[in-house]
């Protein structure tokens, strides 16, 4: 591979983009920059696996919706002269609660709790309205000495934070890359997970005080049940990566859970439930809550 060249790919759409960027998101670990309507992706190699799911990802959207979408993919090879150093004068440091979040060529900042992600390296730098619900969800309900799952850990930030609050945190996801930029980024912070696999929820024995999983609303609605038997009485879940249009369809799945908070920045959402104990349930053949 020629270090001397990267890839950019420039990705419009005239509906959906949300939904778009979301899917993207979910894939591509090396930070998307938003350009007015244009989604821009770099690489140092080709992308073309991702474009290709992509297009296929629209082509369902179209199906599902019964809408053409028109949409581009521009495709580039451009010379490697100054563009990381250019990136990272655009990435400046966030603050999101208590938390600060920075990139490592930043200095920390005094009273805040620091957490150092470099945005280049994984998606979840505390940028994204998303990422930024989960952590004000985890500094509101996280307690040290609780267990917390991250399910989709991306780049880790956070598990980071909630073992910054003192929790026992383990982390999952599909993508191998997701859990070797977690355990780069862990050690970066001075913290670490007890456990971390790469795979998903299915099947696990052990059960949370506390499971936040960013990834897509279908996704969340697709692995629902394992992530409320994964929660003990009175555990805590923390979902994000979903967009507004798309909330009634996660309400309706986690309907059996009590409804403690929702979080909105932008057109994304961020919905916090409660597991209730057994003494809370409804016994078995009685109204269902409203």
């Amino acid at each position: 591979m020629d270090r001397g060249f990267y890839y950019e790919y420039r990705i419009t759409a005239d509906s959906f983009l949300p939904e778009i960027e979301s899917f993207l998101m979910d894939r591509f670990y090396n930070g998307i920059e938003e350009q007015g309507e244009t989604l821009i992706l770099r690489s140092e190699e080709p992308l073309e696996e991702i474009i290709g799911e992509l297009e296929g990802y629209i082509a369902s959207l179209q199906e599902l919706f019964g809408k053409r979408i028109e949409y581009t993919v521009e495709r580039e090879k451009r010379e490697n002269i100054d563009w990381i150093e250019r990136y990272r004068a655009s990435i400046t440091p966030v603050e999101v609660g208590s938390f600060s979040i920075r990139p490592s060529w930043h200095p920390k900042r005094e009273g805040k709790i620091d957490i150092e992600i470099d945005p280049a390296l994984a998606f979840g730098s505390g940028h994204h309205e998303s990422t930024r619900g989960c952590l004000r969800a985890i500094e509101r309900y996280t307690r040290p000495g609780q267990t917390f799952l991250d399910v989709g850990c991306g780049s880790g930030i956070l598990g980071i934070a909630a073992a910054k609050l003192g929790a026992t945190v383990d982390i999952c996801d599909t993508d191998e890359l997701a859990l070797r930029e977690s355990r780069k980024n862990f050690a970066a912070n001075g913290v670490t997970y007890r456990r971390g696999w790469v795979g998903s929820v299915a099947h696990l024995q052990e059960k949370y005080d506390i499971v936040t999983a960013n990834i897509v609303a279908d996704i969340l609605v697709m692995i629902g049940d394992d992530l409320k038997r994964a929660l003990k009485e009175e555990g805590i879940l923390i979902l994000s990566g979903i967009i507004e249009k798309y909330e009634g369809k996660v309400a309706q799945k986690f309907s059996d859970l009590t409804s403690l908070q929702k979080i909105r920045e932008g057109e994304w959402v961020t919905m916090i439930f409660q597991k209730d104990s057994d003494e809370q349930r409804a016994p078995e053949g009685s109204p269902e809550r409203s």
